[in-house]
């Protein structure tokens, strides 16, 4: 049995089995891991594409044409006669013209959540390890490079800000990782309940400059009650870097690994990958959070509000002139339904 470290291990173990002798078919190697599922390195033969092969006790994989698949890998079930049928088998490949740095990175990030959660049984393995390779298949669609832009950076840190004070106000963790739609290009960041809360962040020292994405985001009729939940920051050498805060964040949600493994997937839906983690060198310092409901006066485009004949919208508002009083987090909640 191989041991389990990383990446690399994989990539040790895809070396050591080869198709140079011919045939066709599946090469294996048994991978150690501490979960209830079962783990191989593959390679398959001959078109030579590395895998990952995991069987799953007591579960019924969803039809082949529901499984994800992705610009460089794809999700299949294997010929099963040499692995054995008291288990269900899923095999994780690179295609082709995938990149294998790319496809390891992947492929030890889905080992690493497969034993991190070992403990939540079966059934729940087997939908968060289907949710981690979908959410490698938004990573690849949208074209991340893996590096975050400044202004994608300082967004998500805004997001992370608000889903550890709603951890802090007492909403239950699994919850408030469902909520976070952010990363998944929702129309809002969280949704709570019928209603919604909208994350802007700004670095700026005069206003705050928030940028609406369209003509729904503050439009309160589609979702209600909606706040924006204003987040300032600072920069300086006595912040937190993004991947600090990440590990902040992950240090509370350790005792509870479903909500860990969501957590993990929307970081990689967003674009970030911890193997750039060292590329993120700016520090954070969060100066405040105003918690500001979108109703009456609130200063917003609409559908309702313009002329029909604009069909699409993107502006600014100037947040700190918008007249909106701070309710805080927890009277948000309690209107929201999620205390």
């Amino acid at each position: 049995m191989a041991p389990l470290t990383d990446a690399e291990s994989l990539r040790q173990a895809w070396r050591a089995l080869s198709c140079k002798d011919g045939g066709e078919g599946w090469r294996t190697i048994p991978i150690q891991l501490d979960a209830p599922c079962r783990l191989l390195a593959g390679r398959h033969c001959p078109g030579d594409e590395e895998a990952i092969i995991v069987g799953f006790r007591g579960i019924r994989p969803p039809p082949e044409a529901h499984l994800p698949q992705g610009h460089g890998f794809s999700v299949a079930k294997p010929f099963t006669e040499i692995l054995g049928s008291t288990h269900a088998w899923l095999a994780l490949s690179r295609k082709a013209a995938g990149g294998l740095d790319l496809f390891a990175m992947m492929a030890g990030d889905v080992v690493r959540l497969l034993e991190g959660c070992a403990t939540v049984g079966e059934e729940r393995l087997f939908q968060l390890f289907l949710a981690r390779i979908r959410a490698w298949q938004d990573f690849m669609e949208r074209g991340h490079d893996g590096v975050l832009g400044k202004e994608v950076e300082t967004g998500l840190f805004g997001e992370m800000v608000v889903l550890k004070s709603l951890l802090g106000a007492g909403m239950p963790a699994t919850s408030v990782l469902d909520a976070w739609h952010g990363p998944l290009d929702g129309l809002h960041d969280f949704l709570i309940g019928p209603g919604a809360i909208e994350v802007k962040t700004t670095l700026s020292a005069n206003g705050f400059p928030a940028t609406v994405s369209s003509l729904e985001q503050l439009d309160e009729t589609l979702r209600q009650p909606l706040f924006v939940a204003a987040v300032r920051l600072t920069l300086g050498s006595a912040g937190v870097s993004l991947p600090e805060f990440a590990d902040d964040i992950r240090g509370i949600l350790c005792a509870e690994p479903t909500a860990l493994g969501t957590f993990e997937s929307r970081l990689v839906q967003a674009g970030y990958l911890q193997a750039f983690a060292d590329r993120y060198v700016r520090r954070f310092t969060h100066s405040g959070t105003s918690i500001l409901p979108v109703e009456g006066a609130f200063p917003r485009l609409t559908r309702m509000t313009v002329n029909p004949g604009i069909g699409k919208a993107r502006y600014e508002v100037d947040l700190d002139l918008s007249g909106a009083i701070d309710v805080g987090l927890v009277h948000a909640l309690e209107m929201l339904g999620g205390k």
